[in-house]
């Protein structure tokens, strides 16, 4: 397999994806302790700096555009400093974000946390601030949206729905995209963190294991119900394929045929930072199968790239070179 899995990490690069989801900004306010404050029992930082990273569906972006893809982003962003550090980010990364539609009315989704330490002191997140506008999409937003959605579907070979339970992917907007790509022969997968259950008849379906125990209504899966959680899904979406990823167990496939795949992680104790793998394995999972992947192919690339991340601090990406050596590096594949 090592053979065929090499070959196609040659062929995904310049594949046309267009991912649609909430992009997020997520802001590190960084500051260093100075003192307690007299006013309260709270530490005073003096700030020393402020970042901007792709998160959310931006993440699934960024790692799809690291991969080699030509990626067309497709949600929302405000009129603000958070939106306009998002499109120049992944426009840097050469992403299309012409898609990103503007929508003075709603903030950017933005997650602010305020890290503080300094050169004798370890880095801790002190508190986190989330900025979002729960209310639904204005008609004349979702209306710009599926414009130029169905515009560019014809010309993509692939579509990736990231729902991170934001208003970007309305009922309307998953109609049209799955009846767009069934119509015109693009693959899709999604990963939806609160919401799998209502996307019917995507190609490739994405859950972790959580997710996937709430879709069946469990709090935790053990072998047993990890099964039928699967095939659930497998059957009550109408999809062609399930992939449940189980953190320091790897992940597993279900097919439409039947079959069923584990695959185990390639190496849990240099685990680093799980942060934003999901989006990762979405990435390379699409790119795999627009580039001749079968689905099982495609989810062991997918794996080869989440090992690669979680070896990494934070939300980090992988490259085709370093995913070609992982592979290539792997003498005991499946």
């Amino acid at each position: 397999m090592r053979e065929n899995l090499l070959k196609l990490v040659i062929k995904m690069p310049n594949k046309k994806i267009m991912l649609i989801g909430d992009m997020i900004a997520d802001v590190y306010l960084e500051g260093s302790i100075s003192r307690i404050s007299r006013e309260a029992p709270v530490l005073i930082l003096e700030h020393t700096a402020e970042n901007v990273v792709p998160g959310g569906a931006a993440n699934a972006v960024h790692n799809t555009a690291t991969l080699g893809g030509k990626v067309y982003a497709v949600g929302i962003v405000g009129n603000d400093f958070p939106g306009q550090e998002l499109s120049r980010i992944l426009g840097s990364k050469g992403v299309v974000t012409a898609g990103l539609i503007q929508d003075a009315s709603r903030p950017t989704i933005t997650k602010t946390r305020v890290m503080a330490g300094g050169q004798a002191t370890v880095r801790q997140q002190v508190v986190r601030i989330d900025r979002e506008k729960k209310d639904s999409l204005a008609p004349e937003i979702e209306s710009l949206m599926l414009d130029y959605i169905l515009e560019l579907i014809p010309q993509m070979d692939a579509v990736v729905l990231s729902d991170y339970g934001g208003a970007t992917v309305t009922p309307a907007v998953l109609q049209a995209v799955v009846r767009a790509c069934r119509s015109h022969g693009k693959p899709s997968i999604v990963d939806s963190r609160y919401k799998i259950m209502e996307y019917k008849d995507v190609t490739i379906v994405k859950q972790n294991e959580s997710e996937a125990a709430a879709a069946i209504g469990l709090k935790s899966l053990d072998e047993k119900t990890l099964h039928q959680a699967g095939i659930t899904m497998l059957t009550q979406l109408n999809a062609e394929a399930v992939l449940i990823t189980q953190g320091p167990d790897g992940m597993t496939l279900f097919e439409r045929s039947g079959k069923v795949t584990h695959i185990p992680v390639n190496n849990k104790s240099e685990v680093y930072d799980v942060t934003g793998a999901g989006d990762t394995v979405v990435a390379a999972m699409i790119l795999a199968v627009s580039a001749g992947a079968t689905y099982e192919e495609a989810a062991c690339l997918a794996n080869f790239a989440a090992g690669i991340v979680v070896r990494k601090p934070g939300t980090a990406t992988a490259t085709p070179k370093e995913l070609q050596e992982a592979v290539g590096g792997h003498y005991e594949l499946y």
